[in-house]
């Protein structure tokens, strides 16, 4: 899944990413098999891009996300980040690399820590990783407070005096202290008020603007997905199902999984909405401890064909910077392919 903005460079490069969670059974705790939460991911984030990454609630958005920052340790795979594959770093050295990559966290409640004042949370990164003076500090706080929309005079204060969207603005600004080129933010509005996720996300857009961020913005909202990101990446059962660009992905998605996510998507005009056409999937998600064979989405597929229980479909560029994982688009080539070889058997044919 590679070049769809040939101007820019990718500043995130993942080829191949697993993340398998082992399962242990029985007095002896053996293991009997293992979680396949991401299995086999690759993408590129072009450097200053917004790339939504979409999927129901356990697709494994949220692990790909932890994982790409080494929050968690990878099964298998590269991650490379400004020229540097974090997967294979040591500790000391994944250590320096962190100023580098931040993570906006889904729960602003529960990311933040409740002993410490505002000051104290922006400030702790700081502390650890760079040589400022107090005073420096306090004022590097100061001018992210006001880059997130927060009053100074509440530096003293603790998280339980602030709103949910408060709160985001705190772990926003303490995500900005080190000067980070990259970002993931791993569902940032979903635990907030409607009023206010527009709001965070076009404090998102703008820093993004400001300081020349390049973000991985996880969500099952699709609508804002449509409005923040550059590209969008669909997920399904650990698995990316399909990538394109914004628009060309929502105006004429490839993949029925896609198909039915943005069939799902509330229309506000009710004479536009009697005229959707919902794509109702039968029934539930497979679990990723024993996923079907060949396609994943095969169990609930409504175009499912008998290729599709027995071989993975490979991830193809169906059109320029669109790539689907799907058998319908191999066939749809390859008769392409047949038609166009037909015919110019017939042109030498009546040319001889």
């Amino acid at each position: 899944m590679l070049d769809a903005a040939p101007s820019k460079k990718p500043l995130v490069e993942v080829r191949n990413l697993k993340m398998h969670f082992p399962i242990y059974a029985g007095l002896l705790r053996r293991r009997v098999g293992e979680v396949k939460a991401v299995d086999g991911v690759s993408f590129d984030v072009f450097e200053g891009e917004t790339l939504g990454l979409v999927g129901e609630s356990g697709c494994g958005k949220s692990t790909c996300g932890r994982a790409l920052l080494r929050l968690y340790e990878v099964t298998d795979g590269s991650i490379t980040i400004d020229g540097v594959d974090i997967a294979a770093l040591s500790n000391n050295a994944l250590r320096e690399k962190r100023p580098t990559m931040q993570m906006v966290f889904q729960d602003p409640q529960a990311s933040l820590n409740p002993r410490m004042t505002v000051q104290a949370i922006i400030q702790e990164p700081l502390d650890e990783h760079t040589t400022l003076s107090t005073k420096e500090k306090q004022q590097k706080v100061y001018e992210l407070m006001d880059a997130v929309g927060l009053n100074r005079r509440f530096a003293g204060r603790y998280p339980h005096a602030f709103s949910g969207g408060q709160r985001q603005r705190i772990g926003i600004a303490r995500a900005l202290a080190l000067n980070p080129k990259f970002i993931v933010c791993d569902e940032p509005i979903a635990a907030l008020d409607v009023s206010i996720q527009a709001q965070v996300v076009n404090l998102l857009e703008d820093l993004q603007e400001q300081f020349g961020l390049t973000y991985l913005f996880i969500s099952h909202d699709l609508s804002m997905v449509r409005h923040i990101a550059t590209r969008v990446a669909v997920m399904y059962l650990g698995k990316i199902v399909e990538l394109a660009p914004r628009e060309a992905l929502y105006a004429a998605p490839l993949h029925p999984y896609t198909e039915a996510l943005l069939s799902a998507v509330p229309e506000p005009d009710p004479s536009l909405e009697a005229k959707v056409e919902r794509i109702i999937l039968q029934g539930d998600v497979p679990s990723p401890a024993n996923p079907p064979k060949g396609c994943n989405f095969c169990t609930r597929c409504p175009k499912v064909m008998d290729i599709c229980r027995e071989v993975e479909p490979a991830t193809r560029e169906v059109r320029p910077g669109h790539f689907a994982a799907c058998h319908l688009h191999e066939i749809t080539s390859q008769t392409a392919g047949a038609t166009a070889a037909q015919r110019e058997a017939n042109e030498r044919q009546h040319g001889e």
